[in-house]
């Protein structure tokens, strides 16, 4: 068994694509021509994003919308970098809300949480360890 993607619906995945492109610098790999679909290139494992349209129809009993929901969901997506104020700052510029400023954690981590304008949690962080 290996993990290989997350899909994450949203509103308008070209919209999620151009906000991880600008906040991140992360490419787009793909985008599906009805506009449903879309992956980052983010390394091994996809990050990717699928329109609520067709969440509706993988899940015919229905979701909870991260943009819909006034608290963020209780699952996380976490960016890994060296300079986790550096991004903090870009995410906020290009549209993200601010949960929690970059903060030390006991073990060393430099960690911050920002909510993506279609609702997503993403922890940015150093590598666990440095």
């Amino acid at each position: 068994m290996k993990f290989g993607y997350t899909i994450i619906y949203v509103p308008s995945v070209e919209a999620s694509l151009g906000y991880f492109n600008r906040a991140f610098g992360l490419e787009t790999k793909f985008l599906h021509e009805s506009g449903d679909y879309g992956e980052l290139n983010t390394g091994e494992t996809t990050l990717a994003f699928a329109s609520s349209g067709l969440g509706s129809t993988n899940l015919p009993g229905g979701f909870v919308s991260a943009h819909d929901s006034k608290k963020p969901l209780g699952v996380e997506i976490a960016l890994v970098t060296a300079d986790v104020a550096k991004a903090h700052r870009s995410a906020l510029s290009s549209g993200g809300t601010e949960i929690s400023a970059p903060t030390q954690k006991p073990w060393g981590q430099v960690v911050s949480y920002v909510r993506a304008p279609d609702g997503t949690l993403i922890e940015l962080c150093t590598p666990v360890g440095t």
